[in-house]
């Protein structure tokens, strides 16, 4: 499933250390599969030309792991999501990344494909529940490697104020989260959730 809009590289963020899961949240089982290698298959359904993985390097699973161009480390340590974004806009073609949490287990092709939808050249789309965006399950531009940059070197690792500015800057557009697409943000962060 090819989603319609522009040609776009992806990174699955799975380098957290999921204190509050016990566990190396990218192993979780989902129907017989380990997370990682479904969300793998979520962004190759929907069209993303290369994947990379965002991975720490004492995760030992992910150099064996198939199905990415590469392996992306965070630009800084111990800087949450911000650093796997930041280092995958460094590494990823001009266009549009599309940025994937491996504990979001409910994320489909579908979502991107209705996000790359509203992309347009140096101008991606988030989801917003409410005052909140969904920045894991993303698209962003190119374009905003700088701004990110910038809240790395603050210490500003918050990523919503980030979206927030890159909406004010044009770089980004809102799509509203509907109440049917709400379950798809639904994580895995501890083991009752799952």
């Amino acid at each position: 499933m090819a989603a319609p809009g522009p040609s776009f590289d992806a990174v699955l963020l799975a380098a957290g250390r999921s204190t509050r899961m016990g566990r190396d949240k990218a192993l979780l089982e989902i129907a017989g599969r380990p997370l990682w290698e479904r969300q793998c298959d979520v962004l190759a359904r929907a069209g993303a030309k290369q994947i990379f993985l965002s991975a720490r390097s004492d995760q030992a699973w992910a150099d064996a792991a198939q199905g990415f161009a590469g392996i992306v480390r965070d630009a800084s340590l111990d800087c949450g999501p911000l650093g796997g974004l930041v280092a995958a806009l460094e590494r990823c073609g001009p266009g549009h990344l599309a940025v994937l949490a491996v504990d979001l287990p409910q994320m489909t092709p579908a979502w991107f494909a209705a996000l790359l939808a509203e992309c347009a050249p140096g101008r991606g789309a988030a989801g917003r529940n409410g005052r909140w965006f969904e920045p894991l399950a993303a698209v962003y531009p190119r374009e905003l490697l700088p701004l990110a940059r910038a809240a790395l070197a603050r210490g500003e690792l918050a990523l919503q104020p980030l979206l927030a500015e890159a909406v004010r800057q044009n770089l980004l557009g809102v799509r509203e989260i509907s109440a049917a697409e709400a379950p798809l943000f639904a994580n895995w962060n501890e083991p009752a959730a799952m």
